[in-house]
């Protein structure tokens, strides 16, 4: 069943529950196991591994109820895939238009040829003695990995609409 599209709030949130990021999306759809949303880049970002994400920029992403991963895959202003970003993170929590998800800092960058890089392990195992993160979230956190790491290898969803997604238009 698709849901009505509305804007809702994003936050990622670190370990201790603080938000780190927030921004707005619109829910594009809602089924048994996924969300998915589109937002778009309202001013310039400067990301260390990204380099300079242009005004514009659009974002689908994607948030399983019950996976350890999100994907955003970015497209240009002018709609060429840019790249995959991918977290590692529990779960999300969806209500009252604000979708809170935990992000476990381990990132994974997909670029458009598919090379990729796993981002920020050392923070996590940082973050993880700060924070006194339980040995189960660590395991599945490494678990969630190796499982995101399959869906890319395979390209399976989201990563099977390489060549598929037209540029988005307004």
């Amino acid at each position: 069943m698709t849901a009505s599209k509305k804007e809702i709030i994003i936050n990622s949130r670190k370990f201790d529950n603080r938000i780190h990021r927030s921004w707005k999306a619109e829910l594009l759809d809602e089924t048994e196991e996924l969300y998915s949303f589109l937002g778009i880049f309202e001013s310039e970002v400067k990301h260390n591994h990204l380099g300079i994400i242009r005004r514009g920029t659009v974002s689908y992403e994607y948030y399983w109820k019950n996976r350890w991963f999100n994907v955003f895959r970015f497209h240009e202003p002018e709609g060429d895939l840019r790249n995959f970003y991918c977290n590692i993170n529990q779960p999300p929590r969806y209500a009252g238009g604000v979708l809170d998800y935990i992000d476990l800092d381990i990132d994974v960058l997909v670029w458009r040829n598919f090379t990729l890089e796993i981002l920020d392990e050392d923070e996590f195992e940082e973050n993880a003695r700060r924070y006194g993160v339980p040995k189960e979230i660590k395991t599945k956190t490494r678990e969630s990995l190796s499982e995101l790491l399959l869906l890319i290898e395979r390209r399976a969803f989201p990563f099977d609409l390489y060549d598929e997604f037209s540029a988005y238009t307004s």
